[in-house]
């Protein structure tokens, strides 16, 4: 089977995830993604015909606590243990990454 990845792909994969390789890391990844991809294409020959699906591994419907909100009056001390606020509001750093 061994479907032959190219490297510019791996390349292109790494950079969507800002992953940085050196020239070393991108042969063994792009040797790690082209057996990934051998391994779905083989599962894709089980032949699944007459199978239902698998929603869940668990019969157990609706197990979580119903979600309520509660006024607990704790934001001055929470705010109080931020190392920063403004506005009634933790404050944080910018992150943005401007490159594309």
């Amino acid at each position: 089977m061994s479907n032959s990845l190219p490297r510019e792909d791996a390349a292109h994969v790494a950079q969507l995830a800002k992953l940085h390789f050196s020239d070393q890391q991108l042969d063994i990844l792009t040797g790690q993604l082209a057996s990934i991809l051998d391994l779905v294409e083989t599962l894709n020959e089980v032949d699944t015909e007459g199978v239902e699906p698998t929603y869940t591994v668990s019969n157990n419907v609706n197990v979580l606590r119903e979600d309520l909100a509660v006024k607990s009056g704790q934001k001055a001390a929470l705010l109080a243990n931020a190392p920063e606020t403004q506005d009634g509001q933790i404050k944080v750093p910018a992150i943005i990454d401007e490159e594309s």
